[in-house]
């Protein structure tokens, strides 16, 4: 999850294209200065980018020769980010998931909100609504 967090915060600071090529694919497409990463780095953020895709966080299109276009992040995707933005809160949502044996993105959400909700109460003395 950490990986998710990483490359919403990324794209919404403004990365658009993720060029994943291995030094195999570079060498076969005669792409002397490409930027490459280990195989298993590529398959893994790509694996991670389909994953933000399905889970609607992302409009993702994928161009050949390792290219990822990110075309804009989804309100489901800008709503996660601001959820577990603060790395104290990201760290206890982390916690709190590990220690219930497991997670799913919407479950991580909803625990960040309900951390973020404390901290607001705790430092306001307002009370919010359920």
């Amino acid at each position: 999850m950490d990986l998710i967090r990483d490359l919403l915060i990324e794209i919404e600071d403004g990365k658009s294209v993720y060029e994943l090529i291995t030094q195999e694919i570079a060498d076969i497409l005669d792409i002397p200065d490409a930027t490459t990463l280990p195989k298993e780095d590529v398959s893994r953020v790509e694996g991670h980018l389909k994953m933000l895709a399905d889970a609607k966080f992302i409009s993702l299109k994928p161009f050949g020769g390792g290219y990822w276009k990110i075309e804009d992040i989804t309100w489901a995707g800008h709503d996660f980010i601001d959820s577990v933005r603060d790395p104290e809160i990201w760290k206890k949502t982390k916690e709190g998931a590990s220690k219930a044996g497991g997670f799913s993105a919407e479950l991580l959400k909803d625990l960040a909100k309900g951390l973020l909700k404390t901290q607001i109460e705790k430092h306001t003395g307002i009370k919010l609504g359920n």
